[in-house]
């Protein structure tokens, strides 16, 4: 071994041995999070997220990361919750700032939604589903915390849907269901958006279009 080698390998000891003491406490949690969230935003790719590569990115020896996350998954389930918990907090400002109109902020969370997905690509991908997910009992997580992914933003868009039923803007009868259905529509506009480098129709119409029919809103003149 060259002794460049070996002065290169006790620099990198010496720097990772400081920032391992800076991290120490309840910091140490989420600066694994911001890591692992930062490796998935620079490779695209969750695969490339392993306990040893987000120990490097902080400078800290891997054993370190067991006292706050028992495996991979663990990491990459709380980079997901923060994420969801991101776009719920994107999703309700939207909606406050659309006014009191039912159907006005339907629109706005949906058009939020399609927003945040063009504009976190990788970490949107990440969220529902990619290749993270491990089969139950592989890891530590649990069936509760994987079903419940999500469960709030979905929440946001039934209680919307609701909102334009009771104001006689739609017709829909089962807004919990329909809220389903309209978000995989618009899920899978998001995904064709990301994956087709030209999309053949105006993105804004197809949303709006989409919002429209599965939300069966009524003409805003016959509504009144």
């Amino acid at each position: 071994m060259r002794e460049t080698d070996v002065t290169a390998q006790d620099a990198e000891k010496r720097a990772t041995r400081v920032r391992n003491r800076r991290g120490e406490g309840g910091r140490l949690r989420e600066d694994i999070i911001d890591a692992a969230a930062a490796l998935l935003d620079e490779t695209g790719d969750e695969r490339a997220i392993t306990l040893r590569s987000v120990a490097r990115k902080i400078g800290i020896a891997a054993p370190s990361i067991y006292p706050h996350f028992p495996d991979q998954p663990a990491i990459m389930l709380a980079v997901v919750q923060r994420e969801f918990a991101a776009l719920e907090t994107h999703l309700r400002a939207a909606v406050e700032e659309a006014g009191d109109d039912p159907r006005d902020r339907l629109y706005a969370l949906c058009r939020a939604y399609l927003r945040y997905a063009q504009d976190h690509p990788e970490r949107y991908r990440t969220m529902f589903g990619g290749l993270w997910i491990p089969t139950l009992g592989d890891s530590s997580l649990t069936e509760e915390e994987l079903t419940t992914l999500g469960a709030t933003a979905l929440q946001l868009l039934a209680d919307a849907l609701a909102g334009c039923v009771v104001a006689g803007q739609s017709s829909i009868a089962d807004p919990p269901l329909d809220a389903v259905t309209l978000w995989i529509c618009l899920h899978g506009l998001a995904h064709q958006q990301a994956a087709t480098r030209i999309f053949p129709w105006p993105a804004e119409r197809v949303a709006d279009a989409i919002i429209t029919r599965v939300a069966k809103l009524k003409d805003a003149t016959t509504a009144e």
